[in-house]
């Protein structure tokens, strides 16, 4: 196990940003950024005993400064979507960017936690945490907000992302990776052919902006039903409102035994690689998204990303769950901690 700190360039103030190896003794190795606590670079061994790089990202820091896809992103204070870009608390009104037409994704995608410095510390030869205070009223979120993400890898080729949170005002926690997998690698053919299983019966239907209705849906009979693993492809043109809707899948489901505690959620596997990634968390709901809206982009390696490139698998809680009264929602009182864990953990598997 070793963690390696290289420069991976300055800010416009003059701050220098770390690129962090993290890697163990199968060569399983994740890169991360304290800008932003962007994942650079995941780097799996693949069933011909090739390291193929399954995630999307961008050469220099320079391109993270832009990072329209949100490659990597370590996104905060809140994942995906607030309708009308505004949520109340205690009877107080709380406004945030308009960034989705009237509504908001991601909390701010050009001032978010993804494109600021963080303070990082190596802690083991196999984890380094980021901390970043962000203050009241950033991104019209109230409360002085203290944060810290923890990366580990193990010896298994697991990557386990802890986070852990504490506000000196009631708010709103939500924080997620916007990594984008492609385990044919980076470089590689597109997802369609990549298999998925999500370990959910419902998932929570959009309206036409792709907001969260309220209802949970049986998956039974519908294009998401991921309870048996299917390539992505399989119904991905099927002529479904809901898959009009987002131009493809980028719902959130509603994972099985919530209350249990670090469970799985689901599966993706690559048969021209054997490679195979399972996906674990506490936390309540999978938004899975198939890369629809991907612009063409210049990535890694001059590697030219497109549309379903990539795709997303992020525990968090729902989306738009602080306006939606039959959601939990991630409001948590002055001095209360917020504390979760995802884990990625990667093996290789023959063809089934």
């Amino acid at each position: 196990m070793s963690v390696e700190k290289i420069k991976f360039g300055q800010l416009p103030d003059g701050r220098q940003a770390h690129l962090y190896k993290i890697k163990n003794q199968n060569s399983f190795e994740v890169c991360v950024t304290d800008f932003g606590v962007n994942i650079v670079s995941i780097f799996v061994r693949n069933r011909y005993g090739e390291r193929k790089d399954v995630a999307l990202g961008v050469d220099c820091l320079e391109d993270y400064f832009i990072n329209d896809g949100m490659f990597g992103a370590t996104v905060g204070r809140n994942v995906n979507r607030i309708s009308n870009a505004q949520f109340e608390i205690d009877g107080k009104t709380y406004h945030v960017p308009r960034n989705r037409g009237k509504h908001n994704i991601h909390s701010d995608k050009e001032h978010g936690f993804h494109k600021v410095l963080w303070d990082a510390e190596i802690i083991r030869e196999n984890a380094v945490r980021f901390t970043y205070v962000s203050p009241d009223g950033e991104q019209g979120f109230p409360g002085e907000l203290k944060i810290s993400v923890l990366y580990t890898i193990t010896e298994g080729d697991g990557l386990i992302i802890s986070y852990h949170a504490v506000s000196d005002q009631k708010t709103l926690i939500n924080p997620s990776n916007h990594n984008y997998f492609n385990l044919n690698g980076h470089d590689g053919i597109k997802i369609e052919d990549t298999e998925v299983q999500i370990l959910a019966d419902y998932f929570t239907p959009v309206d036409h902006d792709v907001i969260p209705t309220g209802e949970m849906r049986n998956v039974a009979g519908t294009p998401m039903d991921f309870r048996q693993r299917k390539a992505i492809g399989k119904d991905l043109l099927e002529q479904d409102p809901q898959l009009l809707i987002g131009k493809g899948y980028d719902h959130n489901f509603v994972i099985r035994d919530p209350h249990c505690g670090v469970r799985k959620m689901a599966e993706a596997f690559s048969k021209r690689q054997g490679i195979l990634m399972e996906v674990y968390s506490d936390l309540p709901g999978l938004q899975f998204y198939s890369g629809n809206t991907i612009k063409e982009i210049c990535g890694k390696g001059g590697t030219i990303y497109r549309e379903r490139s990539g795709f997303c698998m992020e525990p968090q809680y729902f989306p738009n769950s602080i306006n939606t009264k039959t959601f939990d929602a991630p409001v948590f009182d002055a001095g209360e901690t917020y504390q979760a864990t995802v884990i990625y953990q990667f093996a290789l598997r023959e063809e089934i």
